[in-house]
């Protein structure tokens, strides 16, 4: 696992673009992230440009994060990129929170 110092969330993005641009500070968080997901282009293509759709990857995954003074999260990427999105999922199966994780 990896812990950093923090980042800022967003509460139910729908595309990667909500997460790149000024937050409000209460909305920073530290997190850990509990495990790296990564996906093809067309599939991580697919998952930024609609961050609201049930996706089974976050689903299979439902155990691993939590929210406490220090956020659990999943961390998305496409294969062959450093950068992602951090989430903190819903309901098992969307993102409920989100941020840009630049590596």
């Amino acid at each position: 696992m990896e812990t950093r110092d923090f980042a800022y969330f967003v509460e139910r993005p729908r595309v990667i673009e909500d997460l790149i641009q000024p937050h409000l500070f209460e909305h920073g968080r530290e997190y850990q992230i509990v495990k790296t997901i990564k996906l093809g282009k067309m599939d991580y293509e697919n998952f930024i440009t609609d961050m609201l759709a049930d996706r089974q990857f976050i689903e299979d995954n439902a155990g691993r994060y939590s929210q406490g003074e220090v956020w659990q999260c999943l961390l998305i990427r496409q294969k062959g990129r450093s950068d992602g999105v951090l989430v903190m999922p819903e309901n098992g199966c969307f993102v409920g929170w989100a941020a840009y994780y630049a590596d």
